[in-house]
């Protein structure tokens, strides 16, 4: 009785968002004559209702897992939706298999509804050395068609047990998992994702499996509901999806056998530290100082400043090695790298480790997992998650982070892949932590633009342009690999600008900054004896980047920015006829602000714009507000109008 009332309250709550759809498996007329789904009006379909039920069989002691589905497609986009792939895992002594697959498309035509079913010779098998590849595609497919699917999976590989992705690529209206895992098997559970759900419920089910004479097991029987999903659209300003799409993940902690074995499969902390001490391509790749001992030059070894020392290692390791892409922890060799002068991340970043270590610099490794890789869980160590490695260097209390890949980024800045919140520090004498990392310092992007005289009907000035931190590195190596082509691609994106001279300012790859400086002459557009410009001849933003209706995850821009525009037009024979209001905007916990104004001093007309962001993470609360943040950037620098008059 609960269990429909439930129901009927979730069919309640849907009954406007949903609009003639039915959560369950049956098909309805309703159903097939609707046309679009209310609460994403974009969406090329809609999961109506997703199933699945994983629980251990009985008499094979394989893990089934049930999966049922019924998918609307709105768009023509949409229907791929019936194109279906799924993976059977193969180990060394079985392999996963799948069974009952049943398929069905509904059509509305003339009024009836038309069955069109899956065949069993529609269903192929491709084969590899780790699993197998089940495809099919259901027939009749097109715009306003329903699809049903339905499957059984079992497998051996009790460590595997089924993840569930609540959330997709479509909007999903209903999605519900089931579990029943046997007392012996002890999983981490861990939800994945900023949706909450709306169903989380747990009972124990007596003496569940038998395993004969006398050997039982109780089962832990969860169900797990959310409703009213939004689909998941990839957007800028992120990681990757795994971090943030809604799903819920199995890891085993410990196996006990009906013999009274206990298999504990996930470490401790201190276990982990242990296996990283011994470990071929890690632990025995530090305190290196026989590779060492003799590497740097004696004019670096021979500096008394300790941050001065390390500014110099971290430069000489930068100067003679280089990176080869490479960032996993796998075939680690510091000797080969000192040979071949090239080598992974982690070959780098532990040779510079040593070098510290050998001149009595406090340094410690961090092992990571980059911004595409994924966050690494939080709750139980698991290795395999990590796949690079940075410095903690600490002088005079002090902290900096260093990583050697990239010569140009300054002492103390780490590449853009590494700044996913959070790494490991490793230290085997008092123990691991977990390390936050966050760049505290403001990258920066800045012009101020002069017009110093109009001549000829022409304005004449010059522009300077600076770059910070982050927004650095792409000018400082572009220029440097190739100063004619920087130019020239700077050229090609100013077609309103002509560039009269063009000058870097006191480059030096090593700071996190660069200048540059452009004497330019610029055509106004005339109507009459009016001039009519637009003070935003440099863009920050082409458009808007965020264009969801909802988002679900945060927006990621990994360091906190912020970007000034200023310019100044002398009016000796101009007068200005017609000026915009200046714009404030504000967003909420003052976490970043937008000010534009103009003004008349003495005989100049000065214009002044500047957006900051004061977080490197929003929550995705922040969404609608960031969204119409950009909206006013966007539309100041595209429509922004002064109206000058020749005197």
């Amino acid at each position: 009785m609960r269990d429909i009332l439930f129901l009927f309250a979730v069919c309640a709550t849907f009954l406007c968002a949903s609009q003639n759809y039915d959560i369950g498996m049956a098909v309805h007329k309703n159903e097939l004559k609707a046309t679009t789904y209310a609460k994403d009006s974009t969406a090329n379909a809609v999961v109506i209702y997703d199933y699945g039920n994983s629980f251990v069989n009985e008499k094979t002691f394989w893990l089934n897992v049930e999966v049922e589905q019924k998918i609307k497609i709105l768009r023509p986009e949409g229907i791929a939706r019936g194109e279906f792939e799924i993976k059977l895992y193969k180990g060394k002594s079985s392999k996963e298999k799948i069974d009952d697959i049943k398929g069905t498309t509904y059509n509305l035509e003339n009024g009836k509804i038309v069955k069109s079913h899956l065949t069993k010779n529609a269903i192929f098998e491709i084969e590899n050395d780790n699993y197998t590849l089940v495809k099919f595609v259901l027939p009749n497919l097109k715009i306003g068609s329903i699809i049903t699917i339905s499957y059984t999976t079992k497998s051996r590989f009790m460590s595997k047990y089924q993840p569930w992705y609540f959330q997709s690529i479509d909007p999903v209206m209903y999605s519900e998992y089931n579990t029943s895992i046997p007392g012996n098997y002890n999983y981490h559970v861990k939800l994945v994702g900023e949706i909450s759900l709306d169903t989380n419920e747990s009972i124990i089910k007596r003496n569940c499996l038998d395993a004969g004479r006398g050997a039982y097991a109780h089962c832990s029987v969860n169900k797990y509901v959310m409703t009213d999903i939004p689909a998941y659209k990839p957007e800028g300003f992120t990681t990757t999806s795994r971090n943030y799409m809604a799903r819920i993940e199995y890891e085993l902690s410990v196996f006990k056998g009906f013999d009274g074995s206990v298999d504990k499969i996930t470490k401790t902390w201190r276990d982990a530290d242990n296996e990283l001490k011994t470990d071929l391509n890690f632990g025995r790749q530090l305190g290196k100082k026989g590779l060492v001992k003799n590497l740097l030059p004696a004019e670096i070894s021979s500096i008394d400043n300790p941050l001065e020392k390390a500014n110099r290692i971290y430069q000489y390791v930068l100067n003679n090695y280089k990176w080869n892409g490479k960032s996993e922890r796998y075939d680690v060799s510091l000797k080969s790298l000192i040979k071949e002068k090239t080598g992974s991340a982690f070959e780098i970043n532990l040779l510079l480790a040593n070098l510290l270590s050998y001149e009595d610099i406090d340094v410690f490794p961090v092992l990571m997992s980059t911004r595409e890789n994924g966050l690494v869980t939080r709750l139980f160590p698991v290795l395999s998650e990590f796949n690079y490695v940075i410095l903690k260097v600490i002088i005079d209390n002090i902290t900096y982070y260093l990583d050697a890949t990239n010569s140009y980024r300054s002492f103390g800045e780490l590449p853009f892949r590494a700044l996913n919140q959070y790494g490991r520090l490793i230290d085997f004498d008092e123990g691991s932590d977990w390390e936050d990392i966050e760049v505290t310092e403001i990258s920066s992007r800045t012009h101020r633009i002069a017009f110093s005289s109009f001549e000829d009907d022409e304005f004449y000035g010059t522009i300077e342009s600076g770059y910070s931190g982050y927004h650095s590195h792409g000018p400082k190596q572009q220029f440097d690999e190739n100063a004619s082509a920087y130019f020239n691609q700077k050229a090609n994106n100013l077609t309103d600008i002509n560039i009269e001279n063009h000058e870097v300012l006191d480059f030096d790859k090593t700071k996190s900054t660069f200048n540059e400086k452009m004497d330019i002459s610029l055509t106004p557009e005339f109507i009459g004896n009016k001039i009519y410009l637009n003070p935003f001849i440099l863009k920050f933003f082409d458009e808007n980047p965020f264009k969801l209706q909802e988002r679900t995850y945060p927006i990621d821009f990994g360091y906190k920015d912020s970007y000034s525009y200023s310019m100044k037009i002398n009016l000796d024979n101009l007068v200005a006829s017609e000026l915009p209001e200046s714009v404030t905007f504000t967003l909420p916990n003052n976490a970043g602000r937008l000010l534009f104004n103009i003004k008349l001093v003495d005989n100049d007309l000065l214009i002044f714009f500047k957006a900051y962001f004061h977080q490197s993470i929003y929550n995705p609360n922040y969404y609608p507000y960031l969204k119409e943040f950009m909206n006013k950037v966007v539309e100041l620098q595209n429509n922004t109008l002064i109206v000058l008059e020749k005197q």
